[in-house]
């Protein structure tokens, strides 16, 4: 089965779609957090599911023959878990909400993100930031563009002029290998930034506003649209031993070819 233009613009156009529509239900749903603090979580969840909902609905009435997998259904999942098999249909991988803790304390930085995943190949990636009304999206072979402007990575080529992201995971205790890279990296960088959405760190990235990003501990829900928009946009990405990008792996390193380089030889000096 191959992708042709029409197809490729179908896909893309149905992500777009699923998105708006994803996000004008967390938009909905964010006005009812002047209850009290109690239910905040529980309203946040509910938020996430009713933002899925639409999104699933919307993709496969479309494509009721693709796969859909989305956060909210694989919870508990390992990455390596969710992987579609080889022979298996076009995949639509679906964050609903990324940034999640942001969102709960009315933090302008999550969003909805939506990527095709189809033969071992990221095929179209959305990234929408209701907040900031930026809706990012690229499919393969077509550039990357931000509310219908083309963007490219930055042209920064060494890590002591780079801005770099990263994530963490809630669990403090998976959090200390990334501090200590933390603390690697902030000596050599410009500096260091962590947004609490790996989604939108993507997109930064392939906008030309962060230099590069890392983190250990990602889901396939959060990597695959940033991975097209990253690669459309001229970057490269890979895992943080410099094995080729696999979004069913949790680590991840992205940015201009130069510094996501020298991200990974750092990440790597020193180790047993």
């Amino acid at each position: 089965m191959t992708h042709d233009s029409d197809k490729l613009d179908a896909y893309l156009q149905a992500a777009i779609d699923a998105a708006r529509a994803g996000a004008a239900e967390l938009e909905r749903w964010r006005g009812k957090f002047s209850i009290r603090e109690k239910s905040r979580a529980d309203l946040v969840t509910e938020a996430d599911e009713a933002s899925q909902h639409v999104v699933k609905e919307c993709l496969l009435s479309r494509f009721p023959e693709h796969l859909f997998i989305g956060e909210e259904d694989a919870v508990g999942q390992s990455p390596a878990a969710v992987r579609p098999t080889a022979d298996a249909p076009p995949a639509w991988i679906v964050d609903p909400l990324d940034g999640t803790a942001n969102y709960a304390h009315d933090v302008p930085a999550y969003c909805v993100s939506i990527g095709l995943w189809y033969a071992g190949e990221p095929l179209v990636g959305v990234i929408l930031d209701p907040r900031q009304n930026e809706l990012f999206f690229a499919a393969r072979g077509r550039g990357a563009f931000l509310n219908n402007q083309p963007i490219r990575i930055s042209r920064v080529t060494r890590i002591a002029e780079a801005m770099l992201s990263t994530g963490f995971p809630a669990d403090y205790h998976k959090q200390l290998r990334n501090l200590k890279a933390w603390e690697k990296l902030t000596g050599v960088a410009q500096s260091l930034r962590r947004t609490g959405s790996t989604a939108l760190s993507l997109a930064y990235v392939a906008a030309g506003r962060f230099d590069g990003y890392w983190a250990f501990d990602n889901y396939p829900w959060d990597v695959v649209a940033g991975a097209v928009l990253v690669t459309e946009a001229g970057g490269t990405l890979s895992t943080t031993d410099g094995q080729p990008f696999d979004p069913f792996r949790p680590d991840l390193v992205a940015g201009t070819p130069a510094v996501q380089r020298q991200i990974v030889e750092l990440l790597n000096q020193n180790q047993s």
